[in-house]
């Protein structure tokens, strides 16, 4: 299809799971409803960001996959005949968790999943407690939409992760994020903040000639956090397609021209350029 409409849900979350899920059950047939044909939620929209503080009572949060999530999110693919992104924590193994990001095919099926590989660890945002580094590499998702990129929150100040996402053929990268204030910043240091994250995916748009789909959280939860919200898409030169503010509960509907890839790819051909035989610093920590 040249033409792909995306569709991003942007809500705030309380402490019930279901009262959560049917909040983005809501937003998803909305969505589809002003003719989505994939819907992308935040990052562990079924529940509260558990990660402000370590408890190992809250390990009782995660689910297999298959397993609820994937059950309730597959039938409603199914039912409006649209592929879906949904973020879960994964309970892999007793002692392996996972903050995973899964692709349910319009019929349904599980069409592949993404295991967080970047794993943050600091105040407010204590994720290496509770998530095993992902295993599955940078490995685009073959859908009926297209090859999604589907990366996760921390993941996406990494130009590394974006790049081998569109050298092994993803049309579009894809960010389901929970990212906020800290209420000690400053409002400056809160401007900065933001305008460094959409800078950084704006740049992975550029770089690798592809779009980019940002969906955050909105609200203020117990833990402290004032999550930012201001999901947006960028287009393949970075342009901002839409976005959403800092609080409120929206979604996007945005359409993507599937050949403007290729048009700038072929203005702008960073692939063809790049010094290959040069890079091999990259796989060190530092160099010496």
């Amino acid at each position: 299809m040249s033409i792909l409409t995306a569709g991003l849900v942007q809500q705030s979350c309380t402490g019930d799971r279901d009262t959560n899920i049917e909040k983005s059950i809501a937003g998803i047939l909305r969505c589809a409803e002003q003719g989505a044909q994939l819907v992308v939620l935040q990052e562990l929209h079924a529940s509260l960001y558990f990660c402000d503080r370590e408890d190992p009572a809250l390990f009782d949060l995660a689910e297999p996959i298959p397993g609820p999530s994937t059950d309730i999110f597959g039938a409603v693919a199914k039912e409006l005949g649209i592929v879906i992104v949904v973020s879960l924590f994964e309970k892999r193994a007793p002692g392996v968790y996972h903050n995973t990001a899964v692709v349910l095919e319009y019929d349904g099926s599980i069409a592949g999943k993404y295991r967080k590989m970047h794993i943050p660890d600091d105040p407010g945002y204590y994720e290496k407690f509770y998530f095993t580094p992902g295993d599955l590499g940078f490995q685009p998702i073959e859908t009926s939409v297209g090859m999604l990129g589907v990366l996760v929150c921390w993941d996406q100040w990494y130009p590394e992760a974006a790049r081998l996402m569109a050298m092994a053929g993803a049309d579009l990268l894809i960010y389901p994020t929970a990212i906020g204030w800290d209420p000690n910043d400053t409002l400056d240091e809160q401007k900065r903040q933001r305008d460094a994250w959409i800078t950084i995916q704006r740049s992975h748009a550029v770089a690798n000639g592809i779009p980019v789909l940002s969906v955050n959280r909105a609200g203020i939860e117990p833990g402290g956090a004032i999550f930012w919200g201001s999901s947006f898409v960028a287009g393949c030169q970075g342009e901002i397609l839409a976005q959403a503010d800092t609080t409120g509960e929206t979604e996007l509907i945005v359409p993507l021209d599937s050949t403007r890839s290729e048009t700038v790819r072929r203005m702008w051909p960073y692939l063809r350029d790049r010094r290959i035989d040069a890079y091999q610093g990259l796989t060190q920590r530092l160099l010496d």
